[in-house]
């Protein structure tokens, strides 16, 4: 019958009392047994039969294997006692019972190791209380972090270990309770607006909360060897009305303190032009200059310098960056690299920078003003005075005859002529582009050569003194004859006198006078030669006349017209050419 079948046995009563407390016992042992099961099993394994017993006498055996089967005479009186390993269960195991008398005293020792399985369950039961009390302990810090930050939790620099969220946030308050904040600007000290100037407190925004709330509070531990650092929103609230009052009341906001930004601006310098930066000025631009301060306060910011932030204060509209005013400097550095020379015959005249300089105007500061009107002017101005220097047409020359005399003419349709509007536009051009040329001017019209003498050394004088003209071609005397010109008698018959050139020659013509009312000319005349140089007076043939030259034209002269011979007019007709001055003089 088994242990456990025994105690079933065992009758109740008061002279079982001992019985009972040893079978409470037993239920107890078994109960540590599983609880220490594992942490004996396996020290039970290698001790069991291994570990010295110094409890036990010495039986002079060396081993297990001595023990059991050294004496043969032990092997035949009776069966080997095989004793069980204990297994790793925490039941008991069911227990043989042999005779005491057939057992060597050897078979004793097992029973001695009762004390020490039994102070192993009493440690066993002592670790157990060790992980109860541990598991309470962590519980309860859990249970303490339900609503405090960890250990290493910093918010916004703040050391916020074990604190509530609302112990946090009063931290946080108390942080801007003090608040001020030091605005500087240009060419001023500092000054300080506090908190009390704009009622300025903290709000909370619930982030603290929030954060508390994503800990998980089993995870306390965490907090002694890793500190956590968030950064979360620091609302306030302040009176704008007073921050702006306070914008105004700042030194650098006074009419008296500010000075206006100068812009940009293209000077001659140094013999060139160049660009003179912009200045900043300290002129405050409130607006703007409380919407940096609105803003630095709304961070919380401890210090703002408008001086550092551009759009504080009004700025230069021109800048030196400015494309109009690069665009302006390109076109001033070409009118000082714009160089024509003007070519008239021998003679040059040279624009450069150094005139064209002069042209451009400057405000006292030496700002370039940029008046296209008035540079176009400057330039038409410039193109005039070449015209009045070197045009020839309606000036006076004086001109060496063929008889020796000297004589002065003038001429309105002969000589050079600058076409003014059209040089002034390709002058205007060429300084914008920086051009540098050698040139004549654009003419309207154009004379043999240059000089005081523009006439060269082609022409055909005619002298309506000595009823004679002349034919030159390079200085040669290639025609001649006489001839009669206009009737002296009648004022509006005379022959002019001037420079003038052909127009051109027709053979043959018929002449007309002036039309009467009846439809009929003054006079109808055939020519076989006709070539007019000044309106409706030219060369021709007369076959009428039988003489030419000497005093006829003084009263039996001709409209107007150089009357001559056929012969001669047919020559003079197959040589003359357009461009040929004709010299009129009496």
């Amino acid at each position: 019958m088994s242990n456990k079948e025994k105690r079933k046995d065992i009758p109740s009563g008061p002279g079982n009392e001992t019985k009972r407390q040893s079978d409470m016992e037993d239920k107890i042992n078994a109960a540590m047994d599983k609880i220490t099961v594992s942490l004996t099993d396996e020290v039970y394994d290698q001790e069991e039969y291994t570990q010295e017993d110094d409890d036990q006498p010495d039986d002079g055996y060396d081993s297990e294997e001595d023990y059991e089967y050294e004496e043969e005479g032990y092997e035949e009186e009776t069966e080997p006692v095989s004793v069980p390993r204990r297994s790793k269960s925490a039941r008991p195991q069911p227990v043989k019972y042999v005779p005491i008398d057939d057992i060597d005293e050897k078979l004793a020792i097992p029973f001695g190791k009762k004390k020490k399985h039994k102070g192993l369950k009493i440690a066993g039961i002592a670790a157990a209380m060790v992980i109860v009390a541990a598991g309470c302990a962590y519980g309860a810090a859990s249970y303490y972090y339900a609503d405090r930050f960890f250990q290493g939790t910093w918010i916004n620099g703040i050391n916020c270990s074990g604190m509530t969220a609302y112990e946090a946030e009063q931290a946080l308050a108390e942080k801007v309770q003090d608040y001020s904040i030091q605005v500087a600007s240009r060419e001023q000290e500092p000054q300080v607006i506090t908190g009390d100037q704009i009622s300025y407190q903290y709000l909370s925004t619930g982030e603290t909360l929030q954060l508390l709330k994503e800990q998980k509070p089993y995870e306390w531990i965490r907090g002694y060897y890793e500190q956590k650092s968030y950064t979360v929103s620091e609302k306030v609230s302040y009176d704008k009305t007073l921050l702006q009052q306070q914008v105004i009341a700042l030194n650098c906001a006074k009419a008296e303190n500010q000075t206006a930004p100068e812009n940009a601006y293209v000077a001659f310098k140094d013999n060139q032009f160049q660009i003179v930066p912009e200045t900043q000025g300290t002129q405050l631009n409130v607006k703007q200059a409380y919407r940096i301060l609105d803003e630095a306060v709304a961070e919380t910011q401890e210090s703002v310098d408008f001086g550092t932030t551009p759009e504080a204060y009004v700025s230069a509209s021109v800048t030196q960056n400015d494309p109009e005013l690069q665009s302006a400097l390109e076109a001033c550095n070409n009118y000082t690299k714009a160089s024509i020379t003007y070519t008239f015959g021998e003679q040059t005249t040279t624009l450069d920078g150094n005139t064209i300089k002069d042209w451009l105007q400057f405000d006292e500061k030496g700002q370039l003003l940029l008046d296209d009107n008035t540079f176009q002017q400057h330039i038409a101005d410039y193109v005039a005075q070449l015209a009045a220097t070197y045009n020839t047409v309606g000036t006076e020359r004086e001109f060496y005859t063929t008889s020796g005399r000297t004589v002065y003419v003038s001429s309105s349709v002969y000589g050079w002529a600058i076409d003014q509007a059209a040089e002034a536009a390709q002058l205007s051009q060429e300084i914008q582009s920086g051009t540098q040329t050698s040139r004549e001017p654009v003419y309207s019209q154009r004379a043999n050569s240059h000089g005081v003498n523009d006439l060269g050394n082609t022409y055909i004088e005619v002298d309506l003194s000595n009823q004679h003209m002349y034919y030159y071609q390079s200085g040669a005397l290639v025609f001649d004859s006489d001839f009669v010109s206009g009737n002296m008698s009648y004022a509006d018959r005379q022959t002019h006198s001037g420079i003038f050139t052909l127009y051109y020659k027709k053979s043959p013509d018929v002449l007309r006078g002036a039309k009467k009312p009846d439809g009929t000319y003054e006079y109808e005349e055939p020519v076989s030669y006709w070539m007019p140089f000044d309106g409706g007076i030219g060369f021709h043939d007369a076959p009428w006349r039988g003489e030419f030259g000497g005093d006829i034209y003084l009263t039996s002269g001709s409209h107007g017209c150089i009357n001559l011979p056929p012969d001669n007019a047919a020559v003079l007709y197959s040589m003359i050419d357009y461009n040929v001055p004709i010299i009129c003089f009496y």
